[in-house]
């Protein structure tokens, strides 16, 4: 007799009669709780489900996070702006409430209207439906009239961005012939060299916290200014006061030079623009301690200032929410663009001079053609406020950087962002695209060098646009590579937040300032 063990088991059929697929058990939704058996009245869970259902709306409610701007839609709603020992969050709640119950309002009247077979438009509307109303009128694009000024100043820029901008395609032609392994080992050896940069001097440049810091266009000077309205010209690399004047009752903001400054331009003519917190823009000359020109015209405090390459135009980011073109000859306003849903800071042209950047606090930016004031791209990722804008020698290429700690890479050509980088750890509050002069600048060129055995030929990789600088509330300023987006090196010694950066024409140096009241300048050993 053979074990058990040993058997074969053989399944035995199964009684298809036996259960039920579980796909086909019935289900009975049409039951009716007791409301005995419940535990409590009908009416109460009512009302219960109700309370629920409102606080999932009121929860689902846009409501302003800004208390400034909660406190404007209350006085709108003809409600108390604040009731004793209320917060700001308090506040943002009463507001969420008064706004449910507006809608609900809106929908018992809708269906009031409903119920009598109304199926036209009401002629009377809530509050609610004029706001939505309102919001659709703004996100609405329009177009306003401008005058003949503007219009000869866009044929000027046109005719002066044309030409600039067939040169810059023929050189981009010419460097898509130069082989891989040369652009290899040019960018290797400039990142090779920006390894070297450290620290060289440092100078306090105000009694407040020194807010932007840019190089003269031959590299020999550095203008600052500061939260006092202050600005100073400092000798580079000594760090000395060369020129000092009080231009602002408020902080200054923004800083350019003439493109001609210190070179070809005189002393006594334009070679500085600054904006200031009371919302002034001032033309300077070197060898006045009164500005040669006051644009007035914002509402708001100026942030950034930028000269147009051409140097006949300046254009000018304030907290009204709108950005200025002005002519520098007559002074006069040129251009008042809106298109930002909230304070303006920065602006930067392109080197063709046809195109501007404008980034603001609403954490957009935006690509404007000034041959026709159009909008050609909008900058749609950021999350926070953009701080710094700057465009690529290449002409189609814009960084952004932003307190959410992150600088992008926006392609014009494909209309998409194309390269972001976590640059700082917290805010980035300025970053600069090295754009020197290639004859001056101090970086190895590729010229001098053999690939493979090889003496390469005449065209050789630019230097310029190789490499940007940033900084941020994180106290350091970081240079990175412009072609993998990877940190070359990062520069520590700020006991602050860095507010702003700079690069000199031929890369020898680099700038920085911040709220330690302190100039830096880093120079490569």
């Amino acid at each position: 007799m053979m074990h058990p063990s040993r058997q074969a088991y053989v399944e035995e059929a199964q009684d298809t009669d036996m259960g039920i697929d579980l796909a086909n058990i019935p289900v009975d939704r049409n039951y009716d709780l007791p409301s005995s058996a419940a535990g409590i009245p009908a009416e109460r869970a009512s009302a219960i489900l109700s309370q629920f259902e409102r606080k999932r709306r009121a929860a689902a409610m846009a409501v302003p996070t800004d208390d400034t701007r909660v406190r404007a839609r209350l006085r709108e709603l003809g409600e108390p702006i604040t009731l004793f020992g209320e917060g700001p969050a308090d506040r943002r709640d009463r507001l969420r409430e008064l706004l449910t119950d507006l809608a609900e309002k809106q929908e018992a009247a809708a269906a009031a209207a409903a119920a009598e077979g109304d199926v036209e438009m009401r002629e009377g509307t809530t509050e609610v439906d004029e706001d939505e109303d309102e919001e659709a009128e703004q996100q609405e694009e329009f177009y306003t009239e401008g005058s003949e000024e503007l219009l000869k100043a866009r044929k000027e820029i046109a005719r002066f961005s044309l030409p600039r901008a067939k040169a810059r395609v023929a050189r981009l032609r010419e460097e898509s012939t130069i082989p891989l392994r040369t652009h290899i080992k040019h960018r290797k050896a400039i990142k090779e060299k920006l390894h070297q940069f450290d620290l060289y001097g440092s100078q306090i440049a105000g009694d407040r916290p020194v807010s932007i810091c840019r190089f003269s266009p031959d590299g020999q000077m550095i203008a600052t200014g500061n939260w006092g309205g202050g600005i100073k010209l400092l000798t580079v690399p000594n760090l000395e006061e060369k020129w000092s004047v009080k231009g602002h009752a408020d902080r200054v903001g923004g800083l350019s030079w003439f493109p001609g400054a210190t070179s070809t331009a005189s002393e006594s003519t334009v070679n500085l623009v600054s904006g200031g917190g009371e919302g002034n823009v001032c033309l300077w000359s070197l060898d006045k301690e009164q500005p040669l020109a006051t644009l007035s015209g914002h509402s708001g405090r100026v942030c950034r200032t930028e000269f147009h390459p051409s140097g006949r135009y300046v254009a000018s980011a304030s907290y009204d929410t709108t950005w200025r073109l002005w002519d520098v000859e007559t002074t006069a306003e040129l251009l008042l663009q809106e298109g930002h849903s909230r304070e303006v800071y920065a602006v930067a042209f392109n080197n063709d001079g046809s195109l501007m950047a404008s980034g603001g606090l609403d954490s957009i930016g935006r690509i404007w053609d000034l041959r026709t004031g159009r909008t050609v791209m909008i900058l749609e990722g950021h999350i926070r406020e953009i701080y710094g804008l700057d465009w690529g020698v290449d002409g189609y290429r814009v960084l952004s950087g932003s307190g959410d700690g992150w600088v992008k890479c926006w392609d014009l050509r494909q209309v998409r962002n194309t390269g972001g980088i976590g640059a700082h750890k917290s805010v980035v509050s300025d970053l600069r695209w090295y754009k020197g002069a290639e004859a001056t600048s101090i970086l190895p060129s590729e010229g001098r060098m053999e690939v493979d055995g090889e003496t390469p030929g005449p065209m050789q990789p630019k230097k310029s646009g190789t490499f940007f600088v940033s900084s941020g509330f994180d106290k350091n300023v970081n240079i990175f590579s412009a072609d993998d987006w990877s940190l070359v090196k990062s520069l520590s010694g700020h006991s602050g937040n860095v507010l702003s950066t700079d690069i000199s024409a031929d890369a020898q140096w680099i700038a920085s300032c911040g709220h330690d009241r302190t100039v830096k300048l880093w120079g490569i050993e």
